[in-house]
């Protein structure tokens, strides 16, 4: 899939206020419900707190990519918050978190889920895109800044493959 098809423009979100990472989780998942009305969001901050236990989804240099298998979707579904402030994220670099882009799969995942989990990695690894994220100042030029840069992130980013 293509990161539009993947991520609408309402499951953006700019210059959000986030107290902890537990509270940009919850952020998040409202954003993922919008697309999803029929899971509740509290199932989906559910899976997102389950996945983070398994393991820190903060990428480094300031963005992080929390993700999580959930019941009763068929697609991959994405959302994208640049917080006004960072917060700790549990980064392995320690640094603070300011990009979150926030990932829903089914709970059955083939190939093309994982493609849509490497196209991801890939953009939040472009370190031109990132930079550009973070000076947009709405919701509006946020995705149209990320849907543009999307296509131009470098290939050899790095991806992670660890998915659970």
């Amino acid at each position: 899939m293509s990161l539009e098809e993947i991520i609408k423009p309402d499951g953006v979100l700019c210059n959000a206020s986030a107290r902890s990472k537990k509270h940009c989780l919850e952020i998040l998942s409202e954003l993922l419900v919008r697309n999803n009305p029929e899971i509740a969001s509290e199932l989906i901050f559910e899976c997102l707190i389950n996945r983070e236990r398994l393991g820190c989804t903060g990428l480094d240099k300031g963005a992080a990519f929390p993700h999580c298998r959930v019941a009763g979707i068929d697609t991959s579904c994405a959302a994208l918050i640049k917080l006004s402030e960072p917060i700790d994220f549990d980064a392995a670099d320690g640094d603070p978190v300011d990009l979150v882009f926030g990932m829903i799969v089914p709970t059955e995942i083939d190939e093309s889920h994982h493609a849509d989990i490497k196209l991801v990695t890939r953009v939040l690894g472009d370190e031109g895109l990132r930079a550009r994220l973070r000076g947009m100042t709405s919701s509006n030029d946020l995705y149209e800044a990320l849907i543009d840069g999307s296509s131009l992130a470098a290939p050899e980013a790095s991806c992670r493959k660890n998915f659970a």
